[in-house]
């Protein structure tokens, strides 16, 4: 099975650490994971057009079985994810750090919504919720 991760990428990777969390927690779950800023961008090593990053992203998503939304922060590229992912009938299943902002339209095309207070409690929380404990 194959996870894709939308998440808010930085040019900076100042949130690396939490898709490489997610991308762990995903993985021990017994998922293998695509993610467009380490699997095609390098950590920000390859420059791609706004229209091949769209074309490669939505390649990605088209591969995988689940999609996992981190909205600890709002991006206008997570919600086209979201939404593509939901018009291709991907399950998607939304995260967040308890506090974040989840829109309603959001809730209501995802599978479940779990919130976290640290990134460590991944593990615990989506293993269950994916039927993988």
């Amino acid at each position: 099975m194959r996870a894709y991760i939308a998440i808010k990428y930085h040019e900076d990777n100042s949130n690396r650490a939490r898709i490489e969390a997610i991308a762990q927690a995903l993985e021990a779950c017994g998922f293998e994971t695509v993610c467009i800023a380490r699997d095609v961008e390098g950590w920000g090593e390859v420059d791609l057009s706004s229209h091949e990053l769209m074309v490669r992203t939505f390649l990605a998503i088209d591969g995988c079985d689940l999609v996992i939304v981190d909205l600890t922060e709002k991006g206008v590229g997570v919600g086209i994810e979201a939404g593509y992912a939901y018009a291709q009938g991907k399950q998607i299943l939304t995260i967040a750090q308890r506090g974040s902002d989840i829109s309603a339209t959001l809730r209501g095309i995802s599978t479940a919504v779990l919130l976290y207070d640290r990134t460590t409690d991944l593990p615990r929380l989506l293993g269950p919720t994916l039927g993988r404990e």
